[in-house]
This record gives structure tokens, C-alpha cells and sequence, in this order.
């Protein structure tokens, strides 16, 4: 295997020389970068060789780089480079500077399509505005979510330069960032319309050219939204302190100078209230029920379902529909469960089957009349007083952590005793593929937990919606443990 290994890096690096041996260019070819990698974070690390004028993340965890000056890339293309952890190869570039065209092949745009990863509390127009206003007059913001929680933020059309210019710096400064500590990350590219259409001035779409409208002075804050918002403290979210140190903004990928541009803080902004989440939720306006689309008819229950969804809320209805296979719809513990199940669950593969999350138009579930599924279940099922809703209190919700869909899976409430070789027998019986590690932690409170890790994260979601609740008995046991499942970052391949 080292043999292998060291064979892989010489011909990277012989490959490498061999680009080297091109003709110098101020743009840099970045190659072996981590799939997660952000614009700021390459500025950050390569900033050190001279002034950094564009960046562009390529497929294949590629990017280009383009410097102010040719001596700067030379002094970067020479010297071995580690980029968050990861040794990357450098080359020169065919071009000598970065075409204006973005990777997804649209042209840059006055308007900007703001991606909100990990939405873990509302984002609204006057949000946006603060962080979008210090580079330039904001026209229109419009917030939908349809696959997941997205905006769109326009500036003037002035001259086609002005205009690439202001939604560049926009884009360079703010990508990646977080609107709060450890959630509600920004993914931003140019979008597509020239102009938005904004019919009524709102938390959801906002028209600054018609008065009156909110107007913000700029304050220097290094997050972009400090803290949490205080309307939502633990009362909210059963995590008392979990957000309370504010991140500043890009904290790896900007030196303090570039801080002074202004971002503002929203603390001071009036936040809409909502009961806690382990609450009776109230009725809704931005719906709490989840569409799911391409759900496999042989493999999928109400039960399972279920499983699937309640590491991101409480789930309280399950339906499938019965003119349409394969199609269910869930009703969640809050509207903002809905969001983070769409970000998490989107275009994931479960049983060789790719499944679509949605917001659904209906504010909430119409029982209707069941119907039996391919396995004999029946086609709805309510799940309001499950005792396997992780939450149902303050307490429970606070040991909730929301994780994107991984190749691990953490398990909690197992047997005392349990052991690998009993995981792979419940795996068989079950018919789910065999994993690649297991992982059992020294034994507490009469139960036992640990790491179980698949070869693909497609093998670790259909272990989470088989084997999540599932009744596990030692031979000297009465009562069964009921096994708990949820994803994990730790030990995760790429």
C-alpha cells in the first residue's frame, strides 16, 4: 500500500513538473485540493506570495488562482504548498488570466443567488441587506425555498464593468461565510434573471427602491451576524451557549485589514418569536410539511421514513400518496426542520434510488384515507407521541447535533455487551451491506455506543432508515434495547 502511495505521488509531482516546464502565467493551476475548500480559504493560503486578484474553484478539487503580478505566481509555483492540511501541486496555467465566465457557465450577473447551508435559524431580507449593503446599493432581495433556502440579491445595472464588479466583490467576501456561529453557511454564484420582481415588501422579498425601506448605518463587526439571534436562545433550540461565541467572518480566509470594509451585526435587529421547538408548534405560514420524491416502493415505510428523518426534528405525520409510488409527505416539528431536512436529504441516493426533498405547498397533512404499501403497512401513520422523537425537551434536544449524510453512522442505546460480530448478524438478517469498521465505546449507563462505518454514504443512509429503532435482546435480557442511529463526521472518508 506505501509503495502505491509513493507511486501515486511521483507521478503527481512528474506531472506537476511537467506543467511547471510551461510558459509562465499570472494564474496558477491548483490541483489535490479538499473537496470542501473555499474560495477564501485558497486567498488565505496563497496570499503570502503576493496579491490575489480572482479565484475560481474547478471540478475534480481544482481551482485556478490569478495574481496582481508574474513574480508572485513564479514564487508560488516553486515552493510546496499546504492548503487546510492538504500538500496541493501547483502549475502555470494555459491562460494568462482568469476568463470572466463562471464554472457553471453563467455569465457574472448584477444579480447574486445566495445559498443557505445548514439553516438552523431564519434568514430574512433585512439580514441580507445588512451584509450586501456595504458593497454597493441593494436594489431587490427575494427569499424562496423550494430546494432549500435560497436569495436572490440584486444591485443597479450601471455599466457591464460596474456591475461584474460590485457582485465579484460581493461574492469573494462573503462566500463561505456564516450569517451565525456554526450554521447558516453562504454559497453564492451569479443568477440567472437580470432583474427581480418583487410584488409586496416583506420578511420574504423587499423592493429598496420603493420607501420606505430599511436603511442600516455600517458597523464594524468581524461576524456577520454576531451572535445568534437572541428571540432564538435556548429556549428555542435546547443549546444553552452552543452558538454564544460569534465566528468571526471568514476567520481563515481574511487578514483583520480586510474586516474594516463594515460588516454589520444584525443583534440589535427586532427577531420574530416562535414558541420552543419541543413545543406544540403554531400554525405557519412557510409550511412545515416535506415533500419526498423517489422513495423506493419495496424498500420504504412510514417506519422508515421516519428513521430518516428524525435526526433533523421531530416528526409528527407520515403520508404516502397513493396515485403517485413512491411519494410521501411528512409533517415536521417546525417549518425550519423542513429546511434543514431539504439541505441534508436533497439528490441524496437511498436503494440505488436518487430521492428529491421539497417544501410543500400544503401548510399541513389532510389524513385522508390509508391505503396498504408494498409491505403490508399502512400508507399513513402518526407518529405525534412516538417516544422515539429525539425532541420532545430541552434536555433531549440539546444532545442533537444536525450532520449532512456520511459514510459513519454514531450509535447510542445498544446492549452493554454488544459487539461487532453482533452488529454484522443483525446487518445480515436485515439484508443491509456489511461495513467497513466498527467502533464501540467503553460502556455507560447501563447501554453502550460507538461508530459504525460504510465503504459510501448511499450503504450508511439505508443502515440509518433499516436499522434506526431497531429492537436489540441479549440472551440473559427481558426487556430489549431500542438502537439509535445518527450521522457522524467522525472518522469520515472522502
Amino acid at each position: 500500500m506505501e509503495s502505491e502511495e509513493n507511486s501515486q505521488t511521483t507521478l503527481s509531482k512528474h506531472s506537476a513538473e511537467g506543467h511547471r516546464r510551461a510558459d509562465p502565467s499570472p494564474v496558477v493551476h491548483v490541483r489535490g485540493l479538499l473537496e470542501e475548500i473555499t474560495e477564501g480559504e485558497l486567498v488565505e493560503a496563497l496570499q503570502g506570495f503576493g496579491e490575489v486578484s480572482n479565484v475560481r474553484l474547478l471540478p475534480r478539487n481544482q481551482a485556478l488562482v490569478e495574481f496582481e503580478s508574474l513574480s508572485a505566481a513564479e514564487d508560488c509555483v516553486e515552493s510546496e504548498v499546504t492548503i487546510s492540511g492538504q500538500q496541493v501541486f501547483l502549475s502555470f496555467s494555459n491562460s494568462s488570466q482568469i476568463n470572466e465566465r463562471t464554472e457553471s457557465g453563467r455569465d457574472p450577473n448584477h444579480v447574486l443567488l445566495f445559498t443557505v447551508l445548514n439553516p438552523l435559524y431564519p434568514v430574512t431580507t433585512d439580514m441580507l441587506y445588512l451584509i450586501c449593503c456595504p458593497y454597493g446599493e441593494v436594489l431587490r432581495i427575494a427569499i424562496f425555498r423550494r430546494n432549500g433556502l435560497q436569495a436572490m440579491v440584486e444591485y443597479p445595472l450601471q455599466t457591464q464593468f460596474d456591475c461584474v464588479e460590485t457582485a465579484q466583490a460581493v461574492k469573494a467576501v462573503l462566500q463561505g461565510a456564516e450569517l451565525f456561529s456554526g450554521c447558516c453557511s453562504l454559497r453564492i454564484e451569479f443568477a440567472k434573471p437580470s432583474k427581480l420582481s418583487v410584488l409586496k415588501n416583506d420578511s420574504e422579498t423587499r423592493d429598496y427602491t420603493v420607501p420606505p425601506f430599511y436603511k442600516a448605518e455600517a458597523q464594524t463587526r468581524p461576524a456577520l451576524l454576531g451572535h445568534h439571534p437572541s428571540a432564538f436562545h435556548a429556549a428555542v433550540y435546547g443549546r444553552p451557549g452552543h452558538y454564544s461565541t460569534p465566528r468571526p467572518l471568514l476567520e481563515s480566509t481574511r487578514d483583520p485589514e480586510s474586516l474594516e470594509a463594515g460588516i454589520p451585526s444584525l443583534l440589535s435587529l427586532p427577531m420574530p418569536q416562535r414558541p420552543p421547538s419541543h413545543g406544540p408548534p403554531p400554525p405557519l405560514a412557510l409550511g412545515r410539511v416535506l415533500m419526498l420524491h423517489g422513495l423506493e416502493p419495496s424498500q420504504f415505510n412510514c417506519e422508515r421514513v421516519f428513521n430518516l428523518l428524525c435526526v433533523f426534528s421531530n416528526v409528527e405525520l407520515v403520508k404516502f400518496l397513493r396515485n403517485k409510488p413512491g411519494v410521501a409527505m411528512v409533517q415536521m416539528g417546525d417549518e425550519y426542520a423542513v429546511e434543514r431536512a431539504v439541505m441534508h436529504l436533497n439528490n441524496s441516493v437511498i436503494f440505488d434510488s436518487k430521492i428529491g426533498a421539497c417544501v410543500s405547498k400544503q401548510p399541513e397533512i389532510i389524513p385522508g384515507r390509508s391505503f396498504e404499501l408494498e409491505d403490508g403497512s399502512s400508507s399513513y401513520k402518526d407518529f405525534y407521541m412516538s417516544k422515539n422523537n429525539r425532541f420532545t425537551s430541552q434536555e433531549k434536544t440539546a444532545k442533537n447535533r444536525f450532520q449532512h449524510p456520511s459514510h459513519t453512522l454514531h450509535f447510542f442505546s445498544a446492549p452493554p455487551e454488544v459487539t461487532a460480530d453482533n452488529f454484522e448478524e443483525v446487518c445480515d438478517s436485515l439484508k443491509l451491506p456489511s461495513f467497513y469498521s466498527c467502533k464501540i465505546f467503553p460502556p455507560k449507563n447501563k447501554s453502550s455506543s460507538g461508530l459504525i462505518e460504510w465503504d459510501s454514504i448511499p450503504k450508511a443512509m439505508e443502515a440509518l432508515v433499516v436499522l434506526n429503532h431497531h429492537l436489540m435482546r441479549q440472551a440473559d435480557q427481558k426487556v430489549p434495547y431500542t438502537l439509535r442511529l445518527c450521522f457522524s463526521n467522525a472518522g469520515d472518508r472522502e
